[in-house]
């Protein structure tokens, strides 16, 4: 899947993360696992699980869940390198999510769930969020999906720290033709792409 966005970015592509591109998604991420070893597992695990395994523990997670087949998410790519991340699974696959009294299921229809983003400082703050979440509802609607479901932020202030808005912002879900469908918090709606 190609995509065009601005001069700024040539040659933009996006792919599944498979085993054979799991080395792309450790270059993007790092050593510090994208943020504090994190490897994109707090969805996935119980609260606690989740700070035991923090750094190499939740990098062989995620990495045993690639190399079984299941794909986590999406990678954006610029001139053939790894500059973005988006996590788009069923969203039975996120423990955090069933657990969620603000993020709770709201009704019974079955959805795909945009949870977590990560791009490389030279490329934040150029429209990456929305086409990562054009490329996950894309992959998700070639799997099945009807419904692709967020749960972005809309910070009381003008500029949020990029660390906070992992969950990505309300601007970028719209722009990418998400709507809100329920809000059980001032500042974190559930939103709905529609397939």
């Amino acid at each position: 899947m190609t995509f065009r966005m601005s001069s700024l970015i040539s040659d933009l592509k996006f792919q599944p993360v498979t085993p054979s591109r799991w080395k792309d998604l450790e270059v993007l991420f790092g050593k510090r696992g994208a943020c504090g070893g994190c490897w994109c597992m707090l969805w996935r695990l119980s609260r606690s699980k989740w700070q035991q395994q923090l750094g190499e523990k939740n990098r062989k997670a995620l990495k045993r869940i690639v190399d079984s087949g299941e794909v986590p998410g999406v990678l954006a790519y610029s001139d053939g390198q790894p500059i973005g991340w988006c996590a788009v699974a069923p969203r039975e696959t996120f423990q955090l999510l069933e657990r969620s009294r603000i993020m709770g299921k709201v009704d019974e229809k079955p959805v795909w769930s945009v949870v977590c983003f990560f791009v490389t400082k030279p490329f934040r703050q150029k429209g990456m969020s929305v086409a990562l979440l054009k490329a996950a509802a894309g992959y998700a609607g070639k799997k099945g999906a009807k419904i692709v479901e967020g749960y972005p932020v809309e910070p009381k202030k003008d500029r949020m720290p990029d660390v906070f808005a992992y969950t990505g912002l309300v601007s970028a879900f719209k722009q990418a033709g998400f709507k809100e469908v329920l809000r059980r918090s001032e500042t974190r709606p559930i939103m709905r792409y529609f397939i």
